[in-house]
Formats: structure tokens, sequence, C-alpha cells
């Protein structure tokens, strides 16, 4: 296969998971097994795989921008960081579902903060501790009760 069908292959599989999660994340064996588990080790495997295989010899590094940017003008290792985001933004998602359960955040109240963290990660977490922080009136990175 060839980088851009994997990267096809791996954004519907990361879509469809998205989609099962906001349509069905209250169910236990979708967020914590299917979604929260299986899906990301997938990724994580795929990713693995690709730094395995493209790794060596490649240009740049992670010690400035330039090199970066050098690391990634390699399609392989730029898919493997795409399949990096694809796996914790979809641990991230999961994360949420579980602890807005936990919260007694309705699921509905917070698909519309899944979608921002499917888009736009860092800014779906954020909006998912306004949401919670709202719901219990402090701050705290722990579940009710610790």
């Amino acid at each position: 296969m060839t980088p851009e069908q994997v990267f096809s292959l791996a954004n519907l599989i990361a879509v469809a998971a998205w989609l099962v999660l906001m349509l069905l994340g209250r169910k236990y064996w979708v967020h914590a097994v299917v979604i929260g588990a299986i899906v990301p080790l997938m990724f994580a495997v795929l990713y693995t795989g690709l730094i395995i295989a493209h790794w060596a010899g490649a240009e740049g590094g992670f010690g400035t921008l330039a090199e970066v940017q050098a690391l990634f003008s390699n399609e392989w290792l730029l898919l493997a960081g795409w399949v990096h985001y694809l796996a914790f933004d979809l641990f991230v998602g999961c994360w949420e579902v579980r602890d807005a359960q936990k919260h007694g955040i309705p699921h509905w109240a917070i698909v519309p903060n899944l979608i921002l963290t499917f888009l736009f990660p860092p800014a779906g977490l954020l909006l998912y501790f306004v949401i919670r922080s709202l719901k219990d009136r402090k701050l705290s990175l722990y579940a009710s009760g610790q």
C-alpha cells in the first residue's frame, strides 16, 4: 500500500470510531473496549510498524522546528505522526466519555465537545474541562469522591 492509501484507511477507521463513540458512547463496551482500547491499539501497532520500517536513515529530529520539518518530509514518517494523533486523540475522547459518566454529565452534553476533540483536540480537551468545572463547580483532574 502507498502512504496515501494507508492514510485514507486510517482516517476512515478513525471517523467510524468517533461516530460510534458519539452515538453509542454510553455503552461500556464502546468506550472501554472497542473505541477505548482496540482501535487505539490498532493505531499503535500501525505507528510502531511505520517507525520501525522507516526511521533508519531519516533526516531530521525533534531538537528544532526545522529538524521536525525535515523529519516529516518523509511521507511515511509524516503518516506515522498522523497515526499518532489519531490514536491519542481517540484515547482522549474515550477518557472524556468515561469521565463525564463519573461526573454525571449527560452524554448529549459532551457530543459537541467530542466533535471539537476530534477536529481540534487540545481545544476539545479544554472545553471538556470547562464543562466539567461548571458541573462540579471546581477544577479537578480526579473523579468525584477522590
